[in-house]
């Protein structure tokens, strides 16, 4: 397949080459994973470990002093600019930070040991380094990923390519930001590495539980060809009895009905222990997965597999301890019978062992169960609205805005300054972009979409008031004003 073009009209590679995306994804499905000297023996092992690494940076108007007019760049840059101004000063390290994976997982391999890391990093960070000129950060994970030497070692995870976060992004751009993530993924990294990614990390962890919005959550997963889904073990409920999962440890699957019945389900790895960077960065999920052994699915004897996903450049213990800890803890868990896995290898090897997708534990999202007591798939939206209202009157700890990994941090209560314009450039991006269908490969409709994905970055809405609440509105502004001017 020809190599896809990384930048077009100097904007990032998100659309209009969609047969070619899907047919890399087709492909990938029929595939297994390539098998390779670090080859786990899965019979032997007793427990195994799986962390990710979540790595974003947003695109704000900073590139000059009038926000009107200033031009859209990486918050990174900004920092690497500003370095007197707060915690800036961290920016080179930073760098360090997303580039240092391409150098570690080699280095272990070439010393003969199995190290595993799964990857998140957000198209607005990818574009942003890209941008800066940070092209050796861009290098050193093409080496890793596109190397067969390597990359069974590696396992990128989709997302949404503005770090979007689910319960409050409209649904119909919410599919656009994944499938923009796999169009810049495969340009970067080729369509064959694009085959590999399989496993999907919402920003944020936030999953949607508002039934309607969950439903359009996994189906999109699903259209889209995703096998897998990481989940936060307080955003779900066991569907049978409304409680966490119990084995949090094992695979589930995560079914969504919505109000008018229809049903959509995904495989979910469940991520535990809050989102503590410490967590992973001193390697913890691999010592506790130490203390297990193997547990009983489907009438077999299975490894559990501790799961964990942080920020892998924030806080001092990430930035400075983890290097030798990761180090430490891939080289020690090398053939043994605790090693290091990524998702998809591990659920490869559970089919493999003839346990299937429906031995696993069925989970929804939290406070689901309140909603069908009250009303049945089927009873429409309507009824759904007034079923949410009564349980919102009389029960205080009942929410629908979705839940987030702060657990209480609600993504839709206090931000309707940002909301406002977000909602209103998304609806304009609608009626005239979507609905006149616009050929995805047309200029005016990348350049909109871009801004408009832009615009809809979490950290918009996660800090608040402020700075970052006019940025957001601005880009939301610049989204509408483009589409206005483009398309009439």
């Amino acid at each position: 397949m020809a190599d896809l073009p990384e930048l077009i009209d100097g904007l990032p590679n998100i659309c209009g080459q969609e047969p070619s995306i899907e047919q890399a994804i087709k492909a990938g499905q029929s595939k297994t994973l390539s098998q390779s000297p670090g080859a786990i023996d899965f019979g032997s092992i007793r427990a195994a470990c799986a962390i990710a690494l979540h790595q974003h940076q947003p695109l704000i108007p900073a590139g000059g002093d009038d926000l009107h007019t200033a031009a859209i760049i990486s918050n990174l840059k900004y920092m690497m600019d500003h370095q007197d101004i707060g915690d800036n000063y961290n920016a080179p390290a930073f760098v360090w930070c997303y580039k240092r994976m391409g150098e570690f997982i080699p280095q272990l391999i070439h010393e003969g040991k199995s190290p595993r890391v799964m990857l998140e990093y957000s198209g607005t960070l990818l574009y942003g380094l890209r941008q800066m000129g940070e092209h050796h950060v861009l290098d050193a994970l093409k080496g890793m990923t596109m190397n067969p030497d390597y990359h069974w070692a590696v396992e990128w995870l989709g997302m949404p390519w503005g770090h979007a976060v689910a319960p409050s992004t409209p649904v119909q751009d919410y599919r656009l930001h994944v499938k923009a993530f796999q169009h810049h993924f495969a340009a970067l990294f080729g369509t064959e590495a694009l085959e590999r990614v399989r496993g999907f990390s919402p920003s944020e962890m936030a999953l949607p539980n508002h039934p309607d919005v969950a439903y359009e959550f996994v189906k999109t997963l699903n259209d889209c060809g995703f096998q897998w889904v990481l989940v936060q073990e307080h955003s779900v409920e066991q569907t049978d009895n409304g409680w966490h999962p119990q084995r949090p440890h094992l695979p589930h699957r995560l079914v969504c009905t919505n109000s008018k019945g229809e049903t959509a389900s995904i495989i979910a790895l469940v991520k535990t222990q809050g989102s503590d960077t410490k967590l992973v960065a001193q390697m913890q999920p691999w010592y506790e997965a130490q203390s297990l052994q193997r547990w009983e699915l489907a009438g077999k004897q299975v490894p559990p597999l501790v799961t964990q996903i942080a920020d892998g450049e924030n806080g001092g213990v990430m930035m400075n301890e983890f290097p030798d800890k990761f180090f430490e803890a891939a080289r020690n868990a090398s053939g043994s019978d605790v090693p290091l896995m990524n998702g998809s290898e591990y659920l490869e090897h559970l089919f493999a062992m003839g346990i299937k997708e429906s031995d696993f534990t069925e989970i929804r999202p939290v406070q689901q169960g309140k909603l069908w007591a009250q009303m049945q798939p089927g009873d429409g939206p309507e009824k759904l609205a007034k079923v949410i209202e009564e349980l919102k009157q009389s029960d205080h700890q009942f929410h629908m805005d979705g839940a987030s990994w702060t657990n209480d941090l609600s993504w839709v209560k206090g931000y309707d300054n940002v909301l406002g314009p977000m909602e209103e450039a998304s609806s304009v991006f609608h009626e005239k972009v979507l609905k006149p269908k616009t050929p995805t490969d047309d200029p005016n409709y990348r350049n909109a979409l871009y801004h408009l994905m832009a615009s809809q970055t979490s950290c918009y809405r996660y800090w608040g008031q402020g700075l970052w609440t006019d940025y957001g509105r601005e880009i939301c502004r610049r989204v509408t004003e483009i589409v206005k001017h483009d398309f009439g």
